[in-house]
């Protein structure tokens, strides 16, 4: 065998195992685009829901409703911290190739990417307004308890915790019984 042809050997084997490096990229990284867009569609039906909570006033249930939101939430930004990373790799690899084809004639993924992250990025700008939405829908609900509370506070017929005109005279604690 000549060194000729040991190198272009070589250059198969390099080619190859960076191919198959990238195709892994690719593929790791539309899942976890593929799992944002999931969660963020989540997201965005629990804000739905939230707001009917909010409309209703059920204070438990928009306590439930806030909790899950958080937790979502915080999985989408896990996730994001996983794809930030990924991303730089990923447009490494599509500045040196534009598309890549799996091995056995397959298509080009890197066409999927750029679909699925405008899918993304427009459920995040929809998640956002309905989430300004819902807060402000919220501040509108406080005031309004707000008011609530103070008219009750205001109302002399309803029972409260202040002591009575009576409470503040002594009372006996002997008496006498001559009289």
């Amino acid at each position: 065998m000549s060194i000729l042809s040991k190198e272009v050997t070589a250059v198969k084997e390099i080619d190859s195992e960076e191919l198959a490096q990238r195709v892994a990229v690719l593929k790791r990284f539309k899942t976890l685009l593929t799992q944002q867009r999931d969660r963020f569609r989540s997201y965005l039906d629990l804000l739905d829901k939230q707001q009917g909570v909010i409309e209703s006033g059920s204070a438990e249930d928009l306590l439930a409703y806030v909790e899950l939101e958080e937790k979502i939430v915080a999985d989408i930004f896990s996730i994001q911290k996983v794809i930030d990373p990924l991303e730089v790799m990923y447009n490494s690899i599509t500045g040196k190739k534009a598309s890549i084809e799996i091995a056995g004639g397959g298509t080009p993924q890197s066409d999927e990417v750029p679909d699925i992250k405008a899918s993304l990025e427009r459920l995040k700008s929809e998640a956002v307004i309905r989430s300004t939405e819902n807060k402000e829908l919220l501040s509108k609900r406080m005031i309004e308890l707000r008011s609530e509370i103070t008219a009750l506070r205001n109302n002399p017929y309803v029972v409260s915790n202040k002591r009575s005109s009576f409470g503040s005279m002594s009372t006996p604690s002997t008496f006498s019984l001559e009289g």
